[in-house]
């Protein structure tokens, strides 16, 4: 099952490098980064169902750094929600795959992202609804450590700690970039697991990038009581392409036509080996 997972989540990658060099624009660093978890939550956690987006039933997932949004369309199209073909539309005019997730555009969609530090709040907020109408379903909620500097962010962290909501599992991708530098020369968010715990949540630390861990975490929060969790996903931005490794530079850049063939060719030979060939 593992290893099935990082196979599909190292084709997710590919098909990011692919829609980027198409559209000319968008972030490269943050969703090679995070492709395992959407992987994990797509292939494996959620209760979805692709043919019925719609369906009433089904977990619900808040992408609140919007910028995000390759990787959220490369895994939803690899999941069966719409053709791999129209991912090479990213950022077009007129297409469903904007730059930020416009849920008007694609209803599959449970939210339009864009305002960094707004999503957590949606997301509590569905949470909070979904109690008080009795829903058994679950909220989940992405977001990044660079938007932590938005004070409405934290907003939300207060409210879901207050309200107890345990439906509520969030992700924070600790990847100590942002689009100006590293995080803790920014503006650090240490100590970050002791404030969220001041402020009623459990935490749980991960290697975002290890299939099982991730599992393991939601199951984990599903069995906390009166709290919602937050999982720091402890991520390598721009993960699989070397060059694009651990670089703040990547947060908002596409590979040019030279560098999205080096990268294809190092996802297609990661550990020496051909993998994910879905194409």
């Amino acid at each position: 099952m593992v290893e099935d997972l990082e196979k599909e989540a190292n084709d997710i990658r590919k098909s990011i490098i692919k829609m980027l060099l198409a559209a000319g624009s968008g972030h490269s660093a943050g969703p090679l980064g995070m492709t395992d978890v959407f992987t994990a939550l797509y292939f494996n956690i959620m209760n979805h169902n692709p043919e019925d987006p719609a369906w009433e039933d089904r977990d619900r997932l808040f992408l609140s750094c919007g910028h995000y949004a390759p990787v959220r369309y490369a895994t939803m199209a690899n999941a069966g929600y719409f053709p791999k073909t129209k991912l090479k539309t990213l950022r077009k005019f007129g297409s469903m795959l904007q730059g930020h997730p416009e849920r008007k555009r694609f209803p599959a969609m449970e939210s339009t992202s864009g305002p960094l530090g707004s999503g957590l709040a949606q997301a509590a907020g569905y949470a909070y609804a979904a109690r008080m109408d009795g829903r058994r379903f679950r909220v989940f909620c992405i977001t990044s450590d660079g938007e932590h500097d938005a004070g409405n962010h934290w907003e939300a962290v207060l409210f879901a700690g207050r309200n107890k909501l345990s439906n509520l599992t969030a992700f924070v991708d600790r990847n100590n970039i942002q689009i100006d530098g590293y995080t803790e020369n920014v503006m650090p968010l240490e100590p970050l697991e002791d404030k969220y715990k001041a402020f009623n949540w459990h935490v749980l630390h991960i290697d975002g990038h290890n299939m099982r861990e991730i599992i393991d975490s939601v199951n984990h929060a599903r069995a906390v009581y009166e709290k919602p969790t937050m999982v720091i996903c402890h991520t390598t931005p721009g993960k699989g392409v070397d060059f694009m490794e651990n670089k703040f530079e990547w947060h908002g850049k596409p590979p040019d036509k030279d560098q999205a063939k080096l990268a294809l060719h190092e996802l297609r030979t990661l550990g020496g080996q051909i993998v994910g060939e879905h194409e």
